[in-house]
């Protein structure tokens, strides 16, 4: 069943902000990933939120989503990462079709 990564951030640093989306990015096909929106947090209807910036990428499965958070590549990141934004990761994974 497909999952979804949805990170949350505040940025720090615009041009670290910059640098981590251009290395990021390409980390994401490997693991069968694909970015399906990504933006400015325009509305909070409910709840608290500290977030500016919102991504949602689809992966075919949450083993895909683990594995591309934990892969070198990605790892190799986390420094330019929270340099730029303080992030917040969520996977949910689709329902099963009924």
């Amino acid at each position: 069943m497909a999952a979804f990564l949805i990170a949350l951030s505040k940025v720090k640093d615009p041009n670290k902000l910059k640098e981590y989306a251009a290395a990021a990015g390409p980390t994401f096909a490997p693991f069968g990933g694909a970015p399906v929106a990504r933006g400015q947090v325009k509305q909070l209807l409910v709840g608290q939120l500290d977030a500016e910036l919102s991504v949602v990428v689809r992966f075919p499965d949450v083993k895909a989503v683990t594995d591309w958070y934990h892969s070198k590549a990605y790892q190799a990141l986390l420094p330019v990462r929270d340099a730029a934004i303080d992030a917040t990761f969520l996977v949910i994974e689709e329902p099963p079709s009924q």
